[in-house]
């Protein structure tokens, strides 16, 4: 009786922590619009002064404009790591790309308009600085779906090059050996077409 009182009780409280995450999180996906529109909030003007730093725009020369693109940044942003550590499909990993690309631009556009150097970071040259991390989360992505489609299937990796099928030919090799063995031991089926070897099988 104490052990099932025990087990309810873990039972509640896991289902307290599911909902308070949930509701967390909702809250949260919920607030992103009016994260964005925060931008409302700073000066017009070129400099920002406050008692922590000075911050002056020097590409857009509008402190609201400044925060307008970077907000624009930060949100999807935001709504995509929330996506990433809340995901429980095989597949999760491939968020990181999008992450990658909002999270290259938000530093390029902020060192445009705080430095006045758009000669390093460009938007037009993001995939060419991303290409080799999006090849290697691809790469991730793919090995992940062969392990789990192994472990539903219970298919053996070491088989696939036996069970490739040619494009001129709709037979897997291990069906063509199987083939062959057949007409081996029936030789008085040997000149049989291949659909009278399917129906015998």
């Amino acid at each position: 009786m104490t052990m099932i009182k025990f087990k309810n009780k873990q039972l509640i409280e896991g289902s307290s922590r599911f909902l308070l995450t949930g509701s967390i999180i909702a809250f949260l996906i919920a607030f992103s619009p009016y994260l964005f529109y925060l931008y409302e909030i700073f000066p017009d003007g070129p400099v920002w002064e406050n008692s922590f730093f000075i911050y002056e725009s020097k590409y857009y020369e509008s402190i609201a404009v400044a925060a307008w693109t970077y907000l624009g940044k930060i949100t999807p942003l935001f709504l995509l790591f929330i996506w990433f550590f809340t995901c429980k499909h095989w597949w999760y990993h491939a968020i990181l790309i999008p992450i990658a690309m909002y999270g290259f631009q938000l530093v390029s556009t902020f060192y445009q308009d705080a430095y006045m150097n758009t000669a390093i970071f460009m938007d037009i040259d993001g995939l060419i600085y991303l290409a080799p991390f999006f090849f290697i989360i691809l790469v991730i992505v793919y090995l992940i779906r062969i392990q789990i489609f192994d472990r539903v299937y219970g298919i053996d990796l070491s088989e696939l090059n036996e069970t490739d099928v040619s494009i001129f030919n709709n037979m897997s090799t291990r069906e063509e050996k199987e083939l062959q063995y057949f007409r081996q031991e029936n030789p008085s089926v040997a000149n049989e077409p291949v659909e009278d070897y399917y129906r015998k099988l």
